[in-house]
């Protein structure tokens, strides 16, 4: 069971470090945010998610499905193109809030935003599905929840240093470009993403 946890906290810690559209969206949440308590709704949003797509690759068949060329491309054709309008959306909030310090989303439009990130991003989903499924397939038992369960804390733990990392850039760039110029970054980081996922796209044709 030891071993079994060692994995999936190495498993996961490795899997959710690159900068991707969630760990983006919290962190820049937490920048904006006056007080560190504001960016909850999206921390946790994002974290249940985590949760509910790792609960289903370990214990579902769901894997299966991937194993499905056609519906990797939908999933990576619809991606694509949810990740360049991500791109776009937090290009222009860096363009309006250049200046100025802007407060995060209200709670309702950090779920929502929070819930496409983690659900609508085909690059995390089959991380999760086909990476963590997969290995979670040599165990059984109480070996296979304690797999899920070091995976599913390293998600809940990363979101929230993840936020609070971001509070404090945030409240010491007040007054400062710094803010700005981290979502011009990000933006260009997930456009990246985008490219990549497009250039799989096209080789799978």
């Amino acid at each position: 069971m030891f071993v079994a946890m060692i994995h999936g906290l190495l498993l996961s810690f490795g899997l959710i470090l690159p900068l991707g559209p969630q760990n983006i969206f919290i962190f820049n949440q937490g920048t904006r945010a006056r007080q560190v308590d504001d960016v909850l709704p999206a921390v946790l949003s994002a974290a249940i998610c985590d949760t509910c797509l790792i609960l289903l690759a370990v214990f579902s068949a769901s894997l299966l499905a991937l194993s499905h060329l056609w519906i990797q491309r939908i999933l990576l054709a619809t991606g694509c193109f949810f990740l360049l309008w991500i791109g776009f959306s937090i290009w222009h909030d860096a363009a309006a809030a250049q200046g100025k310090t802007a407060g995060c989303l209200s709670a309702k439009k950090q779920i929502s935003f929070a819930l496409s990130v983690s659900l609508l991003n085909p690059h995390a989903l089959l991380d999760t599905i086909g990476v963590i499924g997969t290995s979670a397939l040599r165990y059984a038992g109480n070996e296979k929840w304690a797999f899920a369960t070091a995976c599913i804390s390293v998600s809940w733990f990363w979101f929230f240093i993840l936020a609070l990392f971001g509070h404090r850039i945030g409240k010491r760039s007040v007054g400062t470009r710094i803010i700005h110029w981290i979502n011009k970054l990000s933006a260009l980081i997930i456009w990246g993403i985008a490219g990549y996922m497009s250039w799989h796209l096209i080789l799978s044709l």
